[in-house]
Protein backbone atom coordinates (compact mmCIF):
# COMPACT_ATOMS: atom_id res chain seq x y z
CA UNK A 1 0.00 0.00 0.00
CA UNK A 2 0.92 3.53 -0.71
CA UNK A 3 0.39 6.11 1.39
CA UNK A 4 1.46 9.45 0.68
CA UNK A 5 0.22 13.05 2.24
CA UNK A 6 -0.94 15.55 0.39
CA UNK A 7 -2.14 19.07 0.87
CA UNK A 8 -5.14 20.46 -1.19
CA UNK A 9 -6.97 23.86 -2.15
CA UNK A 10 -10.30 22.79 -2.17
CA UNK A 11 -12.17 19.48 -0.36
CA UNK A 12 -15.89 20.83 -0.56
CA UNK A 13 -17.02 20.57 -3.95
CA UNK A 14 -20.23 20.25 -6.19
CA UNK A 15 -22.13 17.06 -6.44
CA UNK A 16 -24.57 15.90 -9.08
CA UNK A 17 -25.62 13.68 -6.10
CA UNK A 18 -26.15 15.82 -3.37
CA UNK A 19 -25.09 19.64 -3.16
CA UNK A 20 -21.38 19.18 -2.17
CA UNK A 21 -18.95 16.76 -1.23
CA UNK A 22 -16.10 15.72 0.78
CA UNK A 23 -13.52 13.49 0.25
CA UNK A 24 -11.14 13.20 2.89
CA UNK A 25 -9.05 10.80 0.66
CA UNK A 26 -8.03 10.23 -2.88
CA UNK A 27 -8.02 6.16 -3.39
CA UNK A 28 -9.36 3.57 -1.75
CA UNK A 29 -7.91 0.42 0.01
CA UNK A 30 -10.90 -1.73 0.35
CA UNK A 31 -9.80 -2.30 -3.42
CA UNK A 32 -13.24 -3.31 -5.03
CA UNK A 33 -13.38 -4.53 -8.32
CA UNK A 34 -16.82 -3.20 -9.62
CA UNK A 35 -15.78 0.82 -7.93
CA UNK A 36 -16.60 3.49 -10.56
CA UNK A 37 -14.00 5.63 -8.33
CA UNK A 38 -11.09 3.74 -10.22
CA UNK A 39 -11.42 6.34 -13.47
CA UNK A 40 -9.49 8.97 -10.70
CA UNK A 41 -6.80 7.33 -11.53
CA UNK A 42 -6.72 9.01 -14.74
CA UNK A 43 -6.28 12.42 -13.40
CA UNK A 44 -4.15 11.47 -10.32
CA UNK A 45 -2.01 9.48 -12.71
CA UNK A 46 -1.25 6.71 -9.77
CA UNK A 47 0.90 3.68 -11.26
CA UNK A 48 -0.30 1.46 -8.33
CA UNK A 49 -3.62 -0.92 -8.81
CA UNK A 50 -6.69 0.49 -7.67
CA UNK A 51 -7.32 -0.35 -3.98
CA UNK A 52 -2.96 -0.08 -3.22
CA UNK A 53 -2.80 3.39 -3.01
CA UNK A 54 -4.60 5.98 -0.75
CA UNK A 55 -3.86 10.07 -0.67
CA UNK A 56 -4.19 11.47 2.73
CA UNK A 57 -5.40 15.10 2.23
CA UNK A 58 -3.97 16.28 6.39
CA UNK A 59 -5.14 19.53 5.74
CA UNK A 60 -8.46 19.19 4.80
CA UNK A 61 -10.54 20.21 7.86
CA UNK A 62 -8.38 23.35 7.77
CA UNK A 63 -9.39 23.77 4.32
CA UNK A 64 -12.72 22.87 4.73
CA UNK A 65 -13.53 25.27 7.43
CA UNK A 66 -12.27 27.91 5.39
CA UNK A 67 -14.77 26.97 2.38
CA UNK A 68 -18.03 26.01 4.91
CA UNK A 69 -18.53 29.48 6.24
CA UNK A 70 -19.07 30.49 2.25
CA UNK A 71 -21.17 27.91 1.38
CA UNK A 72 -25.21 28.54 2.12
CA UNK A 73 -27.09 25.95 3.31
CA UNK A 74 -27.05 22.33 1.42
CA UNK A 75 -26.44 18.46 2.03
CA UNK A 76 -22.65 17.01 2.18
CA UNK A 77 -22.08 13.91 0.83
CA UNK A 78 -19.63 12.14 2.45
CA UNK A 79 -17.80 10.63 0.67
CA UNK A 80 -18.02 10.53 -3.03
CA UNK A 81 -14.83 8.93 -4.68
CA UNK A 82 -13.21 6.90 -1.70
CA UNK A 83 -14.68 5.25 1.54
CA UNK A 84 -13.95 8.16 4.64
CA UNK A 85 -13.75 5.00 7.17
CA UNK A 86 -11.04 3.02 5.23
CA UNK A 87 -8.30 1.36 7.40
CA UNK A 88 -6.40 4.46 7.35
CA UNK A 89 -8.79 6.97 8.76
CA UNK A 90 -7.95 5.44 12.69
CA UNK A 91 -4.55 7.04 12.07
CA UNK A 92 -4.88 10.22 10.30
CA UNK A 93 -8.65 10.84 11.69
CA UNK A 94 -9.56 13.55 8.83
CA UNK A 95 -13.01 12.13 8.16
CA UNK A 96 -13.67 12.80 11.97
CA UNK A 97 -12.23 16.23 11.85
CA UNK A 98 -14.15 17.24 8.86
CA UNK A 99 -17.06 15.92 10.77
CA UNK A 100 -16.47 18.12 13.60
CA UNK A 101 -16.27 21.16 10.95
CA UNK A 102 -19.62 20.29 9.71
CA UNK A 103 -21.19 19.89 13.05
CA UNK A 104 -20.37 23.32 13.63
CA UNK A 105 -21.91 24.67 10.35
CA UNK A 106 -25.32 24.89 8.70
CA UNK A 107 -24.87 21.95 6.27
CA UNK A 108 -26.45 18.63 6.71
CA UNK A 109 -24.54 15.54 6.20
CA UNK A 110 -25.13 12.06 4.06
CA UNK A 111 -22.26 9.42 5.26
CA UNK A 112 -22.06 6.39 3.15
CA UNK A 113 -19.01 4.06 4.14
CA UNK A 114 -18.75 0.52 4.15
CA UNK A 115 -16.99 0.04 7.30
CA UNK A 116 -18.04 -0.86 10.70
CA UNK A 117 -15.78 1.81 11.95
CA UNK A 118 -18.24 4.51 11.40
CA UNK A 119 -19.52 3.64 15.11
CA UNK A 120 -16.63 5.49 16.32
CA UNK A 121 -18.25 8.76 15.74
CA UNK A 122 -21.41 8.04 17.27
CA UNK A 123 -20.71 11.11 19.64
CA UNK A 124 -20.59 13.33 16.70
CA UNK A 125 -23.32 12.07 14.87
CA UNK A 126 -25.82 12.94 17.89
CA UNK A 127 -24.95 16.85 17.80
CA UNK A 128 -26.15 17.23 13.69
CA UNK A 129 -29.64 18.52 13.54
CA UNK A 130 -29.87 16.32 10.29
CA UNK A 131 -27.83 13.46 9.37
CA UNK A 132 -27.82 10.26 7.86
CA UNK A 133 -25.71 7.33 7.85
CA UNK A 134 -25.61 4.37 5.77
CA UNK A 135 -24.00 1.70 4.60
CA UNK A 136 -23.48 -0.01 1.23
CA UNK A 137 -23.72 -3.88 1.72
CA UNK A 138 -24.30 -5.22 -2.00
CA UNK A 139 -24.81 -8.59 -1.01
CA UNK A 140 -26.30 -11.19 1.89
CA UNK A 141 -22.90 -13.84 1.09
CA UNK A 142 -19.90 -13.47 2.40
CA UNK A 143 -18.24 -15.63 -0.03
CA UNK A 144 -19.54 -13.05 -2.72
CA UNK A 145 -17.98 -10.00 -1.01
CA UNK A 146 -14.60 -11.41 -0.86
CA UNK A 147 -14.61 -12.06 -4.46
CA UNK A 148 -16.05 -8.26 -5.26
CA UNK A 149 -15.11 -5.89 -2.14
CA UNK A 150 -11.51 -7.78 -0.89
CA UNK A 151 -10.40 -5.15 1.61
CA UNK A 152 -13.47 -4.24 2.54
CA UNK A 153 -15.51 -5.12 6.47
CA UNK A 154 -17.14 -8.34 6.18
CA UNK A 155 -21.38 -8.32 5.87
CA UNK A 156 -21.87 -9.38 9.52
CA UNK A 157 -20.02 -6.46 10.96
CA UNK A 158 -21.64 -3.94 8.62
CA UNK A 159 -25.10 -5.26 9.96
CA UNK A 160 -23.81 -5.02 13.21
CA UNK A 161 -22.87 -1.13 13.16
CA UNK A 162 -26.42 -0.53 11.17
CA UNK A 163 -28.17 -2.32 14.01
CA UNK A 164 -26.10 -0.14 16.74
CA UNK A 165 -26.61 3.25 14.54
CA UNK A 166 -30.54 2.63 14.53
CA UNK A 167 -30.98 1.88 17.94
CA UNK A 168 -29.32 5.19 18.96
CA UNK A 169 -31.87 6.96 17.14
CA UNK A 170 -29.76 7.50 14.54
CA UNK A 171 -31.38 7.77 10.96
CA UNK A 172 -29.56 5.09 8.90
CA UNK A 173 -29.77 3.56 5.29
CA UNK A 174 -28.36 1.15 2.89
CA UNK A 175 -26.90 1.11 -0.17
CA UNK A 176 -27.54 -1.81 -2.84
CA UNK A 177 -25.03 -0.89 -5.60
CA UNK A 178 -24.29 -2.88 -7.32
CA UNK A 179 -26.63 -5.44 -7.02
CA UNK A 180 -24.32 -8.52 -6.46
CA UNK A 181 -26.05 -12.14 -6.37
CA UNK A 182 -27.75 -13.79 -3.33
CA UNK A 183 -28.90 -9.97 -2.41
CA UNK A 184 -32.21 -10.77 -1.99
CA UNK A 185 -31.32 -12.21 1.31
CA UNK A 186 -30.35 -8.74 2.29
CA UNK A 187 -33.97 -8.02 3.01
CA UNK A 188 -34.94 -10.15 6.52
CA UNK A 189 -31.18 -9.34 7.46
CA UNK A 190 -31.84 -5.63 7.47
CA UNK A 191 -35.40 -5.71 9.33
CA UNK A 192 -34.85 -3.38 12.15
CA UNK A 193 -31.67 -2.13 11.11
CA UNK A 194 -32.47 0.65 8.63
CA UNK A 195 -34.54 3.84 7.89
CA UNK A 196 -35.12 2.94 4.25
CA UNK A 197 -33.37 1.36 1.27
CA UNK A 198 -31.39 2.30 -1.91
CA UNK A 199 -30.88 0.17 -4.62
CA UNK A 200 -28.99 1.17 -7.70
CA UNK A 201 -29.21 -1.27 -10.69
CA UNK A 202 -26.24 -0.21 -12.30
CA UNK A 203 -23.56 -2.98 -13.20
CA UNK A 204 -20.72 -1.63 -13.03
CA UNK A 205 -18.42 -2.28 -16.45
CA UNK A 206 -15.30 -2.87 -14.21
CA UNK A 207 -15.58 -6.29 -12.84
CA UNK A 208 -17.24 -7.45 -16.19
CA UNK A 209 -14.10 -10.46 -16.25
CA UNK A 210 -14.64 -10.97 -12.41
CA UNK A 211 -18.26 -12.61 -12.98
CA UNK A 212 -17.05 -13.92 -16.41
CA UNK A 213 -14.04 -15.70 -14.58
CA UNK A 214 -16.45 -17.34 -11.06
CA UNK A 215 -19.19 -17.98 -13.88
CA UNK A 216 -21.99 -15.72 -12.13
CA UNK A 217 -24.55 -13.86 -13.43
CA UNK A 218 -25.24 -10.24 -13.15
CA UNK A 219 -28.38 -9.28 -11.10
CA UNK A 220 -30.39 -7.25 -14.55
CA UNK A 221 -33.58 -7.13 -12.66
CA UNK A 222 -34.23 -5.54 -9.02
CA UNK A 223 -38.16 -4.82 -9.14
CA UNK A 224 -38.60 -8.21 -6.89
CA UNK A 225 -36.04 -7.18 -4.69
CA UNK A 226 -37.88 -3.89 -4.23
CA UNK A 227 -41.09 -5.18 -3.76
CA UNK A 228 -39.56 -7.21 -1.13
CA UNK A 229 -38.47 -4.64 0.92
CA UNK A 230 -41.56 -2.83 0.23
CA UNK A 231 -43.57 -5.69 1.86
CA UNK A 232 -41.53 -5.91 4.86
CA UNK A 233 -42.53 -2.18 5.17
CA UNK A 234 -38.73 -1.28 4.60
CA UNK A 235 -39.00 2.02 2.66
CA UNK A 236 -37.11 1.49 -1.32
CA UNK A 237 -35.96 3.88 -3.56
CA UNK A 238 -34.43 2.22 -6.98
CA UNK A 239 -32.28 4.97 -8.97
CA UNK A 240 -30.23 4.41 -12.33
Amino acid sequence: MTIKEIEVKGVLSRSKIYDYVVNPYVGCEHACVYCYARFIKRFTRHSEPWGRFVDVKVNAPEVLEKEQARKRKGTVWVSGVCDPYQPIEPRYRVTRRCLEILQRGNLSVVIQTKSHLVLRDIDIFKHFPNIEVGLTITTASESIRRIFEPGAPPIKKRLEALEALYNEGIVTYVMIAPVLPEAEELVDLLACKVHHVVIDKLNYHYADHVFKRFGLKKVEDVSSLASAFVARKIPCEVVC
